[in-house]
């Protein structure tokens, strides 16, 4: 066992045995080709156009974009009266004003505004970096904005007419006139870690044993600035997590750094008590609601009513959703609803026609994600939306006509179950849809909901991004056309989608390729399954942007493989509870994936087969090396959460179940250490915040104790995502690590990152 240091940054330790010489290293030219797939070489620099994002005007007359092509980006604009594109400024004369102003040197194809508001029909404002520019559009002067920025104090909140400020003093909730500064006090006993008007912040740090945790407030006005609600935080009796902090150049011995997070199954945790106030009399509305665990909390969502609220109530173990109107007025609690489920709601969610005294939610009660709506007076519930197919979101309600326009895959026939496209319903069920084209599409709509902008594509065939009507779905003008000419030139090729069937036997399940530009059909080649099976998303490329998300990884001489499994989101109910306290099996149908691409393609050879994956994907890397060491050989696994008995608590409760029981012991990577037999590399954040490196370090102390063979990396200064140095440090060794144990070459260090 050799032990090596490289401190700060990184401590290394490496145990391996003597391997045999590798004479041949990996070439330069694909680190090269690998770099050059990375997003920061390629987006809008020799990929262009893959996704286009809109900003809207705020005096709805229209909306500017950008467009990309080789060394240029041209601000262009869309009038609403016409629905031409044409040019935002004169990009020349503004990039010569700006530099006699200002001692950076920029060029007129490359102006780095982030920011631009009309004032007028002949100023604006735009802004780039921290600074804000005044421009005149009909002589092209510019000045630099020298108003002073308003300081907004986190600790207070004004009410929306502007009469009164809230704010906390002495644990207790006071409100104070904005025209004399009287101050009242509506509650009073308030005290250390029982607090009113303050709220549990999940990475809120603390530096020693009994360090003292971040000041935070948090009040929700009502519209009519005549109703407070909030919640006392009680943070009492809660259990609290520890890391060790090396990464200080100037300190010799670690600072502890804690946070409260409960683990599954923790009943010392930090409790959240809605609690109400009239403003008016200045006191508390004695409606009682229980306190419950952060992570299920109940939450208030005022109407249009003055002094009625909708609550939501979050049963522990998350199979119990009940709505509730809060009457303030009356002081008064009723039931409108409750929604259950013999597994688990995680995407349970509603929204208020405010004026009409109802409510439009999403549930999975057919067994598919539907439209419902609710009617607050009569509690009557009924369907919008009927079928098998997922409605994944409400992008805007018209109050006015009675019309919502959602997202959904999976309604039409022959359509890929992952492409969304865009509905628009009215209360009775009338679906029309609005983007028939079979390809994914990402959707923007303007503030007013007249208009939107769509980003269609597929992971194989390239973004269009238009502007359309919202009422019929007409395509006003086409704003930009994504090109990828550059990477097509120098051999490369849109990942290969797959499907077939699952688990189950019957269900159709669908995954991408990644094959490197200088592919051979008559070479055979490894695969590295880049894994993320959280019940919670879903990792299917759906759209083109994310045609080079693993292209890197493929140049240095790989095939990579996303694909989502049985009890992945966004299909049916019954689809999704296949991982539902089963987390240890997600990786079964990767598994049989990869034995059906060694049959039916002669350029993958699945002896030599690897696995890579981040926080959740982290944990299928444990579990690939462990529980199927027959299928994967060589694994990278970053910031995992190798045992769920170790995470934060809300996420193992609503996959993994509630109360804690022996699932969780047969979910666990630790108690399988002693099943390793491939060369396993385990990475993480010293200072993970999220994900604790706490069942990091059992892991590898459960390899030791079963005599296995592996690879640890620890960075002390990072969080759960790597950054900077950091980040590339670990791409580095990720690629590093499969070129050597997969290809079998000797990996060269020094190479240049752009």
């Amino acid at each position: 066992m050799k032990l090596s240091f490289a401190f700060p940054i990184f401590i290394f330790f490496l145990l391996k045995s003597a391997t045999p010489t590798i004479s041949q290293e990996m070439s330069m030219d694909a680190y090269e080709r690998a770099v050059s797939f990375m997003r920061a070489n390629y987006n809008n620099k020799s990929a262009f156009n893959l996704y286009t994002e809109a900003k809207w005007f705020e005096d709805e007359s229209g909306l500017w974009f950008i467009d990309y092509s080789k060394n240029k980006s041209t601000f262009k604009q869309i009038d609403f009266e016409n629905f031409e594109a044409f040019n935002l400024f004169d990009q020349k004369r503004l990039c010569s004003a700006l530099n006699a102003i200002t001692e950076e040197q920029f060029t007129p194809d490359s102006l780095p505004i982030t920011e631009y508001k009309k004032i007028g029909t002949d100023s604006a404002l735009f802004k780039i970096g921290q600074f804000e520019y005044y421009l005149n559009k009909t002589n092209y002067q510019i000045s630099e904005k020298k108003t002073e920025l308003e300081k907004r104090n986190p600790l207070q909140r004004k009410s929306p007419d502007g009469k009164w400020i809230a704010f906390a003093k002495d644990y207790n909730l006071f409100i104070k006139s904005s025209e004399d500064s009287t101050e009242y006090q509506l509650s009073s006993d308030g005290f250390k870690d029982y607090e009113y008007g303050s709220y549990y912040g999940w990475f809120d740090k603390m530096e020693g044993e009994n360090g003292k945790r971040p000041e935070r407030f948090h009040v929700n006005w009502s519209e009519d600035s005549k109703w407070i609600s909030t919640s006392i935080c009680d943070t009492r009796n809660a259990n609290k997590m520890y890391m060790l902090d090396w990464s200080v150049d100037s300190l010799y011995r670690p600072r502890l750094l804690s946070y409260y997070r409960g683990s599954p199954g923790d009943t010392n945790m930090v409790y959240v008590k809605p609690v109400l106030f009239d403003v008016k009399n200045k006191r508390q509305v004695a409606i009682d609601i229980p306190a419950n665990t952060h992570i299920n909390y109940t939450q208030l969502n005022w109407t249009n009513e003055s002094g009625v609220c909708i609550a939501q109530e979050v049963e522990r173990g998350f199979k119990k959703n009940t709505l509730r109107k809060l009457d303030l007025n009356t002081s008064s609690m009723e039931t409108l609803m409750e929604e259950s489920s013999k597994t688990n709601i995680d995407n349970f969610n509603y929204t208020l026609f405010k004026n009409k005294n109802q409510l439009v939610f999403l549930s999975e009660r057919s067994g598919w994600r539907q439209l419902y709506l609710l009617d607050i007076d009569t509690k009557e519930v009924k369907a919008i939306s009927t079928g098998d197919f997922y409605v994944h979101r409400i992008h805007y309600i018209d109050e006015i006509n009675d019309l919502i326009y959602f997202t959904a895959a999976g309604r039409e026939n022959k359509m890929n179950p992952y492409h969304q496209q865009l509905y628009k319903s009215d209360l009775d069920g009338n679906i029309v849809l609005l983007t028939p084209e079979p390809s994914h599409h990402d959707i923007q709509f303007s503030p007013d909901g007249n208009y939107f902008v769509d980003n269609y594509s597929t992971v194989d065939k390239p973004t269009k991004t238009v502007l359309r009507k919202t009422e019929d779905g007409t395509i006003l003008e086409l704003l930009t056309e994504a090109n990828v000419d550059a990477f097509i030139k120098m051999g490369w090729g849109a990942p290969e989608t797959f499907s077939l069937t699952g688990k189950d036997g019957k269900t159709k399940i669908y995954g991408a390729l990644w094959k490197p530009s200088n592919f051979d059909p008559n070479k055979s080649y490894p695969i590295i399954d880049n894994s993320y099976t959280g019940p919670h998303t879903q990792v299917y490329p759906k759209s083109f942007d994310r045609a080079f998300g693993s292209q890197s990884l493929a140049e240095l001489g790989f095939i990579v493989m996303r694909i989502d499994g049985l009890g992945s989101s966004g299909r049916s109910k019954a689809f999704h509870d296949h991982s539902y306290q089963n987390m240890g099996n997600n990786l079964e149908d990767h598994v049989i994936a990869i034995e059906h691409l060694g049959k039916t393609k002669t350029w993958i050879d699945t002896d030599r087969v690897g696995i890579h994956g981040h926080s959740a994907g982290g944990y299928d890397v444990g579990q690939g090396m462990l529980r199927f060491p027959e299928t994967y050989h060589v694994g990278v696994a970053s910031s995992a959460d190798h045992d769920f008995r170790m995470e934060k608590a809300w996420w193992p409760e609503m996959y993994m179940g509630w109360p804690v029981d022996e699932k969780y012991e047969s979910a666990s990577s630790i108690s399988l250490a002693k099943n390793l037999k491939g060369k396993l590399l385990l990475v993480h954040g010293a200072l993970d915040d999220n994900v604790n490196a706490s069942a990091t370090f059992k892991l590898s102390e459960a390899l030791v104790k079963a005599d296995k063979e592996f690879d640890l990396l620890i960075f002390p200064s990072q969080r759960h995502g790597y950054q900077g140095p950091h980040r590339l440090y670990f791409i580095k060794k990720r690629w590093n690590y499969f070129i050597e144990h997969l290809l079998g070459l000797k990996p060269l260090w020094d190479f240049k990152w752009n």
